[in-house]
C-alpha cells in the first residue's frame, strides 16, 4: 500500500492547495482499492530498493544520481534486477550510479525542445498533467520549481517514479498521484501547468484545456505538447481507429488550430514555439523497453506515412498564459 499523508501533510501547510483537501483522499483511498495484477510483485521490488541519497544528484542536465565511490558489482547488479522488474520504461532516460535505464523515449530531447520558451520555474508550483513515470518533474526541479505535482493513473508509472525517488532520499519537492485531470477540483493553485502528450487521447479537447486552465493562477503558464498535423487553422485530423497503432486517440488539430481553440477558452498571449517530426531516434524499442515502438509503427515503404496511412508524427508545442481576474 503507498502513504500518501506526506503530501496531505504538504498540502495541508499551501492555503492555495488546501481546498484539495476535501476529495483527495477520499479519491485515492478508492484507488488502492482497485486491483493490477502486477502492482503487488512491483511493490514488493520496490520495497527492496535503497532508501539512500545519493550523494551525486544532477537534475539541470540529466537525471543522474551517483556516490562518491562506486557501488558494489553486486550491489549494482541487485539494483539493475530490481529497476528492470518494472519494464518497460517508457520516459527517460536515467542514469542510476552508472546504470543507465535507456527508455523507449528520449524524453530529454523534448525538454531541450521546450525549456527555452517558458517561464523561469523558479520557486513556482508546478503540476504535470500526464507526467508518465516523472522523468519531467525532475527537470522542473532541476530548474528551480518549489513543488512538482504530477498526475497520472498508471501504476506501473508511480512505482518507477518511486524507485527514483527513493534512490533520490525520498526528496519531498515532486510528489505523483493516480488520478487523471478529471478527478481534480477547480483548485487555481499553481503557477505552472504542463500538459505533453496528453490532448489527443482525450474525447473533448476542449474540455481538457478547460480543465488544465481551472488548475492555473491568474496570470499562470500553460505549456501544452500534442501530436499536431500540418495545415490552416481549420485542419483536425480524427483518425476513424487507430493512429500508429495506438487506439483511445481523437482529435490532432494542426498547431494554428489548436493556437485557436486555446484563445477560444480564454487563454491570451497563445505562441506557437515548436514544430518538429518525431523521428525514431527519440522513441524506439530499447533494451530497458522491449516492446514495439515508432519504427513499427510506420509504413515501411513510406515513413512520413503511418501504417494506416496518416501523417507521421509531428508534435508541437504551444505557450499560453491564463488572464489577470480583473
Amino acid at each position: 500500500m503507498f502513504n500518501f499523508s506526506q503530501f496531505y501533510q504538504l498540502i495541508a501547510q499551501d492555503t492555495r492547495l488546501q481546498p484539495w483537501l476535501n476529495s483527495l483522499p477520499q479519491q485515492l483511498t478508492d484507488w488502492q482499492n482497485s486491483e493490477h495484477g502486477d502492482f503487488q510483485r512491483w511493490l514488493k521490488a520496490l520495497n527492496k530498493i535503497p532508501a539512500q541519497k545519493a550523494e551525486n544528484i544532477d537534475l539541470t542536465n540529466s537525471v543522474s544520481l551517483s556516490n562518491h565511490e562506486p557501488m558494489q558489482p553486486g550491489e549494482l547488479k541487485k539494483l539493475e534486477n530490481l529497476l528492470r522488474t518494472f519494464h518497460p520504461w517508457r520516459k527517460g532516460p536515467y542514469h542510476v550510479h552508472g546504470i543507465h535505464i535507456d527508455t523507449e523515449w528520449r524524453s530529454d530531447w523534448k525538454w531541450d525542445r521546450v525549456l527555452p520558451h517558458i517561464s523561469p520555474l523558479k520557486n513556482r508550483n508546478v503540476l504535470d498533467v500526464g507526467c508518465g513515470n516523472g522523468y519531467h518533474m525532475w527537470r522542473m526541479l532541476g530548474e528551480g520549481a518549489r513543488l512538482c505535482v504530477g498526475i497520472d493513473p498508471s501504476h506501473l508509472f508511480l512505482v518507477q517514479f518511486e524507485a527514483i525517488r527513493k534512490l533520490m532520499g525520498d526528496d519531498q519537492r515532486a510528489h505523483l498521484l493516480p488520478l487523471g485531470i478529471e478527478h481534480l477540483p477547480k483548485l487555481e493553485a499553481f503557477d505552472t501547468v504542463f500538459s505533453m502528450g496528453v490532448l489527443y487521447h482525450r474525447r473533448s479537447p476542449l474540455d481538457h484545456l478547460i480543465q488544465l486552465k481551472d488548475q492555473l493562477l491568474p496570470g499562470g503558464e500553460l505549456i501544452l505538447e500534442t501530436l499536431v498535423i500540418e495545415g490552416d487553422e481549420t485542419s483536425v485530423l480524427v483518425p476513424v481507429s487507430r493512429y500508429a497503432q495506438m487506439r483511445n486517440v481523437y482529435f490532432f488539430p494542426s498547431a494554428r488550430a489548436l493556437k485557436v481553440w486555446l484563445e477560444q477558452v480564454g487563454f491570451h498571449n497563445v505562441r506557437i514555439v515548436d514544430e518538429s517530426t518525431t523521428t525514431t531516434g527519440e522513441q524506439r524499442s530499447t533494451e530497458w523497453m522491449k516492446h514495439n515502438s515508432l519504427p513499427d509503427y510506420l509504413d515501411p515503404n513510406d515513413p512520413t506515412k503511418t501504417l494506416e496511412g496518416h501523417p507521421a508524427p509531428r508534435r508541437a508545442v504551444l505557450i499560453a498564459q491564463k488572464p489577470q481576474k480583473s
